[in-house]
């Protein structure tokens, strides 16, 4: 497990190096050069000013279409990954057994361990790093995305609904529903989690980490962020969805205990 962690750290750390961090502020032009810019920003950002001239100029409904486009898109690997998670999470009993049987921290120990954990996973058909590759895939696409409306200048020069593209909402409405979708939809992916307390501080973590993003950036993102989470929430809730009433009930009848 631990392995698994740190993959996943470095693969996050590739990704944000490849995410070319330091050009956030520069805009994206038909000359920004370099593979991330030429390949994933550029072309994003086309497809915004695109979308945006068939609606009748508005980048507001641009952002919209191209963000449900994009998950969409990058759904089966969603699936794929979601699915890998759950087979994970139901070999957990099993691997806290085999935890408690060698639980000396000697090497042989140890390494009878790794054995018999790598044994449980080519029984059942489980793969511990598949959810690790989905990742990779979704997440220069989505962090691509982020650059492509940031870094579009068209997008700042207009104005949707009652906030303008380019400058934070003033009134504060696009960044507590991005918050409040954000906590949604971290509640409904951690069920069955709840005891994990690392999972706990992820569930207040991330949504107070949005809120305050989005009330420092542009509405642009706000709406970005917004829409993606209603979008996770309805698919979490058709991929998760026996899973989800199973927990809810399994809570119902703990508070009629109590």
């Amino acid at each position: 497990m631990k392995k698994r962690i740190l993959l996943v750290m470095g693969l996050l750390l590739v990704v944000t190096l490849l995410t070319g961090c330091t050009e956030f502020d520069q805009p994206i032009t038909p000359e920004s050069k370099g593979f991330w810019n030429e390949y994933i920003v550029y072309p994003l950002s086309m497809l915004i000013v695109k979308v945006a001239e068939m609606l009748g100029g508005s980048f507001g409904f641009s952002i919209i279409v191209v963000t449900l486009i994009i998950r969409l898109a990058i759904l089966p690997l969603m699936i794929k990954q979601t699915k890998s998670s759950k087979a994970m999470q139901a070999l957990q009993p099993e691997m806290q057994k085999l935890k408690e049987k060698y639980s000396s921290k000697d090497q042989k120990t140890q390494q009878k361990l790794q054995q018999e954990t790598m044994a449980l996973f080519q029984k059942h058909g489980v793969n511990p790093l598949a959810g690790c590759f989905p990742l990779l895939i979704q997440m220069p696409i989505l962090i691509g995305f982020y650059h492509a409306i940031s870094r579009t200048r068209q997008i700042a020069e207009h104005n949707f609904l009652w906030f303008d593209l380019g400058s934070p909402d003033p009134f504060y409405i696009l960044p507590i529903v991005a918050g409040i979708t954000t906590f949604i939809q971290q509640k409904m992916m951690m069920a069955g989690q709840e005891n994990n307390p690392q999972m706990a501080m992820m569930l207040w973590l991330m949504p107070i980490m949005i809120v305050v993003f989005a009330i420092n950036f542009p509405a642009a993102l706000s709406l970005y962020w917004v829409v993606g989470n209603l979008f996770m929430i309805v698919q979490t809730y058709f991929i998760k969805g026996p899973d989800l009433k199973k927990t809810t009930a399994a809570g119902n009848a703990g508070g009629a205990k109590k």
